[in-house]
């Protein structure tokens, strides 16, 4: 079997993005973003991330079949994020792919979104060695997978139980005065901070929680503690170190991030990690995690930038596994999941 072209397409939040895969080979790569739309309202607002979405979606997959010069002719199958996400953002790109996979009767495949940050990573490292295991951290999820065969079979080994690591940076950084996303502002001051300028809590590390939950993730704590810290100085008419501030946060929340993923490395045998997701583009937390895995001597996998945060190249890369592994495409009505579990590969 020659290799299979994948078209992808990704519309969870506020990208719209399309990519074409042959094999393991990236050949187009198309991302239109709302993200100035929302930046004054502080945050993603769904309504006007679909309507963005359903201006963008035949502009986008139409560029990336021409930059990879094809047509639908060329591709032997449709992959699309069917959840988790925005329901009405999911709804806008799984119709749209539908509505291509009908008309030039093609299969297609409904896909984890989650899941494809893990797949995304074999366009730059090849392919998962077995037992691998993957951190996937976003804004909008915190979470550790054992990863069996990436096509067929993941299971859940923590996950966070209260905010997601990016929601507790975006928080913050609203408290600092960064606009949205807060992310990257505070990445950037937290390169010239002193990390141990502030005592930061380690979320479910600790005693009994940190017993009861070994690979669970908490962060609303660390954002509180940061929150009440900035009120005292506040109160008490001191200047506020901001970037002390966004350096101890950043160093807590990678510390805790990199040291549950290395010891579930060690825990299900595994000689590598995979990282993934939007958060994965922080840089402390690249260095922790590279820093915690080189101690212990795991192997860890963090893509390029523009293939951590959300895109359709993840999306066509899984939909190449399914394809190569013969798991039956989707049925040409099957339902969007905004809250898809994530043990639950495709639809």
């Amino acid at each position: 079997m020659s290799e299979p072209v994948v078209l992808g397409i990704e519309s969870t939040c506020d990208e719209t993005a399309a990519a074409v895969v042959r094999g393991r080979t990236l050949v187009s790569n198309v991302v239109a973003s709302s993200m100035d739309e929302h930046a004054r309202y502080g945050g993603v607002i769904p309504e006007i991330a679909s309507r963005a979405h359903a201006e963008a979606f035949v502009p986008v997959v139409s560029k990336a079949l021409a930059d990879a010069d094809m047509t639908l002719s060329d591709i032997d199958a449709i992959a699309v994020s069917a959840g988790p996400g925005l329901a009405g953002c999911l709804a806008v790109g799984v119709s749209g792919a539908k509505a291509l996979a009908w008309a030039a009767n093609k299969p297609i495949y409904g896909i984890n979104h989650v899941i494809g940050h893990i797949a995304v990573t074999q366009l730059q490292f090849g392919g998962f060695p077995p037992d691998v295991l993957a951190l996937i951290v976003s804004g909008g999820h915190t979470s550790l997978l054992h990863v069996t065969d990436v096509a067929r079979h993941v299971d859940v080994v923590g996950t966070t139980l209260d905010d997601a690591a990016g929601e507790c940076f975006d928080k913050v950084a609203r408290l600092l005065g960064f606009p949205y996303p807060g992310g990257p502002h505070i990445d950037k001051h937290a390169q010239n901070g002193d990390p141990k300028a502030i005592k930061v809590p380690q979320g479910l590390t600790q005693g009994r929680a940190g017993r009861e939950h070994p690979y669970d993730f908490s962060f609303s704590g660390v954002k509180t503690a940061v929150a009440r810290w900035i009120e005292q100085q506040q109160d008490a008419g001191r200047e506020i170190p901001v970037d002390d501030v966004c350096a101890s946060l950043a160093d807590s929340v990678a510390t805790v991030l990199a040291n549950k993923a290395i010891r579930g490395c060690e825990q299900y045998d595994s000689g590598t990690l995979i990282v993934g997701g939007g958060f994965s583009a922080n840089s402390q937390l690249r260095a922790k995690l590279l820093e915690v895995g080189a101690e212990h001597g795991i192997e860890v996998r963090i893509p390029q930038l523009k293939l951590c945060t959300d895109n359709g190249a993840m999306v066509a890369m899984l939909g190449v596994n399914l394809v190569e592994t013969g798991v039956a495409p989707s049925a040409p009505d099957f339902p969007i999941d905004s809250a898809m579990p994530m043990n639950v590969i495709s639809v």
